[in-house]
């Protein structure tokens, strides 16, 4: 679908009931986690994390920093801090219903569900991928170790980029993950990029997902 994106328009913002699914997201994620290495993936600082009491909503941009883009999928996600430059592929749901995460033998793909946001939109686009898989490290094994300022860029298959600034990082349990902190609408063009995070055991997989918080601010 990606591929022969023709410009067409689309602006409708996800159901709720599809967020319902995204906020599982880190299930389908951790079934192909192996727990790499002893020490594990870096895991976020408190110097990384949001300036929000624990279950306080988002709070909206004091300005529009930039223009939000039009809608179009995604292709590419670049994050040089922990040197990612991964494609990226749909994702839809998985037959239990979760969104499902890339194919887990790739290490180096990222994965944006088509129904949601396109990057760059204004609302809250979401961008997943394996912290590791049997062989080792994956795409987003270094996510946790992001801090506040640092950039991700988005390419789309409209020609267009969108640069966004990390504004927190987060680590939270699968068991309590809040949905609408981190997929909540704060009026601007945001991005959510989400793996495995926190405690591993082999019988459970990883119990937490990291989440970064980016907000737009720039195109190209």
């Amino acid at each position: 679908m990606s591929r022969h994106y023709a410009g067409h328009q689309r602006t409708r913002r996800m159901p709720w009931g599809a967020v319902a699914l995204v906020m599982l997201t880190g299930l389908a994620l951790m079934r192909n986690g192996s727990g790499f290495g002893d020490a594990g993936p870096p895991q976020p600082v408190a110097a990384a994390s949001l300036d929000l009491s624990e279950g306080a909503p988002l709070p909206p941009a004091e300005d529009e920093p930039v223009q939000p883009l039009p809608y179009a999928p995604a292709s590419r996600v670049k994050i040089p801090a922990i040197d990612v430059d991964a494609p990226i592929v749909d994702v839809h749901l998985d037959a239990n219903g979760w969104i499902d995460a890339p194919p887990a033998e790739d290490p180096n793909l990222a994965g944006w569900y088509q129904n949601g946001i396109s990057p760059g939109q204004r609302g809250t686009a979401v961008i997943v991928g394996h912290v590791d898989n049997m062989s080792g490290p994956a795409v987003f094994y270094g996510l946790g170790s992001l801090r506040k300022e640092q950039r991700v860029e988005v390419a789309r298959y409209d020609g267009r980029v969108g640069i966004f600034e990390v504004y927190g990082v987060e680590v939270f349990s699968k068991n309590d993950f809040p949905g609408p902190r981190v997929y909540g609408d704060t009026g601007h063009a945001e991005l959510r990029v989400i793996t495995c995070g926190g405690g591993y055991s082999k019988a459970g997989g990883y119990d937490g997902n990291v989440v970064v918080f980016a907000r737009l601010v720039g195109t190209r």
